[in-house]
Order: structure tokens, then sequence, then C-alpha cells
């Protein structure tokens, strides 16, 4: 048993080092495996373990707990009813991911590892999950026992904080002295006040605050850009860098269906995009005929994206033909093997007339497109879509993972125009908690592997490259531009320009700054305008140009690509940092 002088195991090392060695002698079949520990708590603990051999589960702690919680708890319960409940809500979770992957049966997805490895070195990988894909390397079994033993430090130690109560936690939502989020109170204020007032300091504050935390959240926030003298380079002056007027072409808003945020902010967006000359994206829920006619003042709130998902809401020839770009949406980056979904209280009259649905219903889109099950069934959806719009460029969205540059050398020679690479930051409003957190990849895997593959099989002058999902400053853009984005996406950062709160409630349509609702009451507070999202993306833009200039770099097409420019920077001082390898990443194709 665990006490002061004994640490356990992790027990994902301990059941997946047992599975793979008995897979080794032959004996796996004979043996089933039983899991008896205090970690899993959520719905990823016990899928992983799963899909490394486990045949059941005993969370012994997590029982424990909820019967020293129930006691809380609004209604009364005994102890085998909260254990019951429990036990119901985790079969739930395992099986919405069994779905999300295509697996029928828990004997099916038992040992089926659907998992990538993020920061693992190829030993660990190679002794306790063989057969795991990785990218990224990383810390091995010593850093794991570093790990363990530190936490069961803090566990056993005198910390008088620890002793009697537990850390804050806010893993989910923002607390106070809790858990790190990237958009923090201080990250919002300074951007809302920047482009509220177009003050350029308030917009340094907030870039340098975006920036300095990436070291600590992302993988981007690893990389170090090399001095233009290291890559045979020299600085020139900001004057000769591309104008940021023409950056901002680059430049297109996330897929946000009118329906998941209200008219107001999906106009907004809208006309900011059109007014400097970059994108903007209707999403799954289609737009009102009447915004493809130009304003009186010769403004515009057509969307130039038109976005094909599963479930084809508000997809007409005539929402086709007004698009200057067709997005195929084959997947979310911030919940891969999931549709979108709308919840009913947020389907009114007008969003089911848009959407050719009922009001009051909640809309689902179906995980996969029931006309697409190979590249060929893509193909054709292609070759239809060109044919009713033959000036508009189709575009496929599909997410980071390893193996996206395969699937992305198959789009291309499907005649797409376009690709978009999602990655794992980006926020939804109707993402289950299990996938903010455990679904999807950085998107810096996703587009270095996509842009070498089409290198390396020569399609990649046949297609252009966009990324999306976290994109917050104008380093994130010349990190993207430099793994071989051509075109920028941003989402959540522009809504936040608009007035976004973080409220985390955009489900439940009670957004108190009428972005994420369709209640006219809260509508009614939505004081965005297209002044604000213009501001914000100049901003990017300018900040894009400084570090060009720095770099040596002229233009944007001249940093496409060019991944040896990037380096791993040491000013990371944790022990797991130390470890990381980004050798794929950084390979220039």
């Amino acid at each position: 048993l665990v006490s002061r002088q004994r640490i356990a195991i992790p027990a994902l090392l301990a059941t997946a080092g047992v599975h793979h060695h008995l897979i080794r002698k032959g004996l796996r079949t004979a043996v089933g495996l039983v899991v008896e520990s205090g970690e899993p708590r959520e719905i990823h603990h016990f899928c992983v373990l799963a899909g490394y051999g486990a045949e059941a589960i005993n969370p012994y702690l997590a029982f424990e707990t909820l019967a020293e919680m129930k006691s809380g708890f609004p209604e009364e319960v005994d102890d085998q009813e909260v254990v019951h409940r429990y036990i119901k809500s985790i079969d739930k979770g395992i099986l919405k991911v069994m779905s999300k992957m295509g697996i029928s049966t828990y004997q099916s997805y038992c040992g089926a590892q659907i998992f990538d490895s993020v920061g693992l070195s190829d030993g660990l990988v190679e002794r306790f999950f063989f057969g795991t894909a990785t990218t990224i390397g990383g810390i091995g079994l010593d850093e794991v026992a570093e790990e363990t033993v530190r936490r069961h430090a803090a566990a056993f130690g005198d910390d008088p904080v620890l002793v009697r109560s537990l850390e804050v936690g806010g893993e989910y939502a923002y607390r106070t002295r809790g858990e790190s989020h990237m958009w923090g109170p201080d990250v919002i204020a300074h951007l809302q006040h920047a482009v509220r007032s177009n003050q350029r300091d308030e917009y340094v504050a907030y870039s340098r605050l975006v920036n300095e935390e990436a070291g600590r959240y992302t993988i981007r926030g690893m990389f170090r850009l090399k001095p233009a003298e290291d890559v045979g380079r020299k600085p020139v002056a900001i004057e000769d860098v591309e104008p940021a007027a023409e950056i901002v072409k680059r430049f297109s808003t996330g897929a946000m269906s009118f329906g998941s945020i209200s008219r107001e902010a999906h106009t907004t967006l809208a006309i900011a995009m059109n007014q400097i000359g970059g994108k903007s994206n209707t999403g799954e829920g289609g737009e009102e005929a009447e915004r493809f006619v130009r304003m009186p003042n010769g403004d515009s709130k057509r969307s130039a994206i038109k976005q094909v998902a599963s479930g084809r809401f508000g997809v007409t020839t005539d929402y086709l033909v007004n698009a200057d770009q067709i997005q195929i949406k084959m997947a979310q980056g911030a919940k891969p093997g999931e549709g979108g979904q709308l919840p009913g209280h947020k389907v009114d009259a007008i969003i089911a007339k848009v959407r050719h649905s009922t009001p009051g219903v909640g809309l689902i889109s179906p995980p996969p497109h029931h006309d697409i099950y190979s590249i060929e069934d893509l193909a054709q959806l292609i070759f239809d879509l060109k044919n009713v719009n033959p000036a508009a460029d189709i575009s496929v969205k599909l997410v980071s993972e390893v193996g996206v540059g395969t699937v992305a050398a198959g789009v291309a020679k499907a005649r797409a125009d376009h690709i978009t690479v999602a990655g794992f930051e980006g926020g939804t409003g109707a993402s289950p908690l299990t996938s903010i957190k455990h679904a999807g990849s950085p998107w810096e895997m996703g587009l270095a592997e996509a842009h070498q593959t089409l290198v390396l099989n020569g399609l990649r002058s046949r297609i252009a490259l966009q990324v999306d999902g976290g994109m917050r400053t104008g380093r994130d853009v010349i990190i993207g531009a430099i793994l071989g984005a051509d075109e920028f996406g941003f989402a959540t950062a522009p809504l936040i320009a608009t007035g976004c709160l973080m409220m985390r409630k955009c489900h439940l349509n009670t957004c108190p700054v009428g972005i994420a609702t369709q209640d006219p009451v809260l509508r009614k507070r939505f004081k965005g305008t297209p002044e604000d999202v213009i501001n914000f993306f100049f901003f990017v833009a300018e900040e894009a140009r400084e570090i060009m200039a720095q770099l040596g770099v002229r233009s944007m097409n001249e940093l496409i690509g060019q991944a040896h420019i990037l380096d791993q920077t040491r000013l990371v001082d944790h022990f797991k940092a130390k470890s990381l390898n980004f050798d794929k990443v950084f390979f220039q194709a």
C-alpha cells in the first residue's frame, strides 16, 4: 500500500508495461488485466487505461471521495446510489469516446491504443507504449520517476496549506489562485483596451503577456526564432517589410455559426473582414440571404467562406454561389470525431429558417459526412461544389494529428484548392469538457507534417495551407508561416476584441455580452464594432512585421516553410522541458 515511505508506480505505466510484456511473451489473451488505483477519476483516465489493456478498473479513491462529498449534494443519496451515478456517467463518457473513434464494443477498444503521444521519448514509447505514434520526443523513465516522487512528496509533505485542504483547481474554468489559463482576466483587459482605444501600448502589453505565458502552455512557446545573422540574413528596416494592409488579407475568422453566436456578432465579424480584404467564415449554420446584398454605405455582411458540414444545415445553391471559398468541414480541432451541436433553446424562428429546421429543436451534425468514406468520395463532393460555383476555391478543414500529412496529400490530389489544419487550442461553446482537454493535437505538429508531406510529394504548389486553433499574436502568425502556413485563422481572439469575457457558458444561451446567445434582451448588450476587430488584426500584422524585420525577411512569402529559422529555446527551466525533441517539427522539407 502507498504510505509515506512507499510510492505508487503510475497506473498507466504499470498497465501498459504489463500489457506489452504479455504480448511479447505471447500470453496476453490468457490473462485479464484489472487495475485498482486511486489515480483514475476523469473519463480520459479510464479511456487511456482501457486503451492500453485494462479490461476492468476499480477507481477506489473516486468512490471514497464521493462518499465524503455526498453530504453536500442538493438531494439525499446513499453511498450505493452515488457510486452508481458516477459509474453511469463514466460509462457514457467512454461510450462517447468509442463512438468518436468508430468502435462498437469495449473489447475492441481495450488495447486499441488510439492515442498520439506528445513529449515522450522514443525509448519510453518503445518499451511501454509500443506502436503509439509520436512526433515530439521528450521525457523518459527517469523524468516519470522524478515527477512521481515530487507528487508523493507534496501529498505526504508538511505544507500547511495542503495538510487540510486540496489545491484550488480551476482546470476547466478560471479560479483565483487556481490553474492558469491563456485567456486570463489581465490578458482580456489589455486586448479590449487596446482595440477600443486603438492604443498600441496596450496591445504590446497584451502580446507580451500572451507570449510569455506561451512558454508554459504551448509547443510554440518553446520555440526560438534564430537571429537573422544565424541564418545568413541581415535585419531590414521595417519600412521595407510587406505592409500590414497586405498581411491582413491572409487572415480569416474561425467557423462560428449563426446560431452559436448572435446575428450582431456574426455580422460584425463579416463587415470587419470584408473591409480589410480578409475572410469571415459562416460556420455550419447557413447565412441569411439578405446578407448577400451590400449595405447602403457600401459595407458587406456577406461571409466570404461558406462552410459545408456533415449536417448540411443551411446549405443551398444560393448559399454556395455567394461564396469566395467553400469549406468542407471534416472535423473540428477542439473536438475531432464529433459533429457540431446547437442546443434547442438557441434555435429560434430565424435560426430555424436559415437552417431549414424546426424552432426549439436541437441540431446535431453527425461526426462523419455520410457521403464521404474515401478520398474518391471527397473528390466527388469537391467536383460537385466546383460545378455549383466555379469561381470559388474549395477548402477542406482537417485536424492536427499524426498522419494528417497523408490525408492532406489525398486532399490535394482530390483537386481541392485550400486546406485548413486546426489545432486543439481553439475554443468551441459546444465542445464537451473531455474533448476540450484531451482531444486533438497542437497545430504546430499537424501543420508541420502537412507542409512537409505536400512538399515531399510535389504537391505543395497546388494548394494553400491555413492554420487555426488558438492564434493570438503576431508571433503565432510568424511561427505558423515558418511551419508552412499561407493563411491564418482567428476565432476566440476576435470575439474577445468585440467584448467576450470568457464566461465559458456559450452553450447555455446566457452570454452576458450578447455574443453567444439568441436571447433578444441579452443581444442588446452587444457593444462590439467592426473597428474593434480591424484594430486587432492590424495590431497583429504590425507585430508580425516587426518580427519579420528582425529576421531580415521582407515578405510573408519569403518566410513560409523556412523551418530552419526555428530552434528550441532553453529558457524554460523545468526538468521535463530539457528533454523535449522537436527535430520532426523543425525538419526542412
